[in-house]
């Protein structure tokens, strides 16, 4: 019989695992995306508040699914127990696919940009040479050879135990949020800059365009769910679940709003709409000189560092859990004997990652699949209100904050921006679809198999 995972983690670790997940490469490239779409100063950060908020309501949403179900898997556990398993393995197939493994890949790169500052030969993408598969080709550079020792590096960690883990998590997370908080009250008491460009101006805003930028808000604010992935490994889960989900979401937060009201402090909301590449190292540049730009690229490292080692640590529990019931495959379910922890799904998440690097497609599944992400956890959070018709008796140790008009709020809120996406960026929004269902034949060929088995 196969070891189980085991209740090492607590509070603590599993809001460092949501806020290493959500910040990351997101909000050094996104906000001048966000200003080109909504022009205008206070709609700008209104947006980056309803972003929050709508993370919040989801997280507390969440909170009593995982509270309810504390198991490893996180959307694909409360999907299966409210829409059946089909829509169960379309979430954690699409994690797998783009998710987790496309962000980790698209980290692994960006950092190794970052790694260039300092030492040029890891940012070389002069290819060695090109291993000429159909359609993909597979570049090996330095660059890329770079970019795989970093998720190798951090997968050998996360195989080798819980503990090891979390410790280098927690250091990370912590060395980010530090960095990041230091930064912002250095920019505001030393920097020089305007509160005039937070005024309102002129410039209008449609609501369709308004909704849009929600698109890669929502998608920098992915990965407030992180601690559902790893309730099962969470002491004391009905208590320290949703203490997990508060805080880490709530620090999440606080810091994107403090790092976007500075980034209008710095630089009016027309020329942050035309920022190329990070906008942290632009604002750090203006505010602090140039040496201030490798300082912020180190703390750029750092993010994405810790980034890669949650994604590493969370989406493993998702493909394990799915092996479990029958839904991935069997190895997927195996724990190792001495570490605890779900080796092989660890290492295959890592193997796509890698292949994700080498093809250059984590690009383009992550843009393809990022309504997705709006997409799955709007539906979890639908799931709500389907176990509790269903379930009205079952145990509850924690009950959603707001319920039932936050949820509600955040459903409508995900089924309009999914649909606003749709119809307004038709193309990258076809192929997520057919991404995701690309899915549905090896579902079937996996419930084939499992009934015969």
């Amino acid at each position: 019989m196969s070891p189980s995972l085991e209740r090492r983690l607590g509070p603590l670790d599993a809001a460092a695992i949501i806020v290493s997940n959500v910040i990351g490469g997101g909000i050094l490239f996104t906000p001048p995306q966000v200003a080109a779409a909504v022009p205008q100063p206070l709609w700008f950060l209104a947006v980056w508040f309803a972003g929050g908020g709508l993370a919040f309501a989801g997280a507390m949403a969440y909170a009593e699914l995982a509270a309810l179900r504390p198991r490893a898997g996180g959307e694909y556990v409360y999907l299966n127990a409210a829409f059946g398993r089909l829509a169960a393995f379309l979430t954690g197939w699409t994690s797998f696919i783009a998710g987790f493994s496309g962000a980790i890949a698209a980290s692994a790169i960006v950092l190794t940009f970052y790694l260039g500052r300092f030492f040029p030969a890891a940012a070389d993408s002069t290819p060695f040479f090109v291993v000429p598969l159909p359609s993909i080709p597979l570049t090996v550079s330095r660059q890329t050879l770079v970019a795989l020792s970093a998720v190798a590096l951090l997968a050998w960690i996360h195989v080798r135990g819980v503990r090891p883990g979390r410790i280098v998590g927690n250091v990370l997370a912590a060395l980010k949020v530090s960095a990041l908080l230091m930064f912002i009250a250095l920019g505001f008491s030393i920097g020089s800059g305007s509160m005039a460009n937070l005024r309102a101006s002129a410039e209008s805003v449609a609501p369709t365009a308004w909704l849009l930028a929600l698109i890669p808000v929502m998608f920098t604010y992915s990965g407030w769910n992180a601690a559902g992935y790893i309730a099962e490994e969470l002491r004391a889960p009905g208590r320290n679940v949703p203490r997990a989900f508060a805080f880490g979401t709530a620090a999440v937060v606080a810091v994107y709003l403090s790092l976007n009201v500075l980034y209008l402090y710095v630089l009016p909301v027309e020329a942050l709409a035309r920022v190329q590449g990070s906008v942290l190292d632009v604002i750090a540049d203006r505010l602090l000189g140039a040496r201030a730009g490798n300082i912020m690229g180190v703390v750029s490292i750092i993010s994405l560092a810790a980034t890669i080692s949650a994604m590493t640590f969370a989406g493993p529990r998702v493909y394990y859990a799915m092996a479990r019931d029958g839904l991935f495959f069997p190895a997927a379910a195996r724990v190792h004997p001495r570490y605890r922890t779900p080796a092989v799904a660890i290492v295959a998440q890592a193997i796509w990652s890698g292949f994700l690097v080498l093809s250059g497609g984590s690009s383009a599944l992550t843009r393809y699949t990022g309504f997705a992400v709006v997409l799955f956890s709007g539906v979890a959070v639908a799931a709500l209100f389907v176990l509790r018709f269903r379930e009205p008796s079952a145990p509850r140790p924690f009950r959603a904050v707001g319920y039932p008009v936050a949820p509600a709020i955040f459903i409508l809120a995900s089924l309009a921006i999914v649909v606003n996406a749709v119809n307004s960026d038709p193309g990258p929004a076809g192929a997520g679809l057919g991404v995701i269902g690309a899915g549905v034949p090896l579902y079937v060929w996996l419930t084939r198999r499992q009934r015969l088995s």
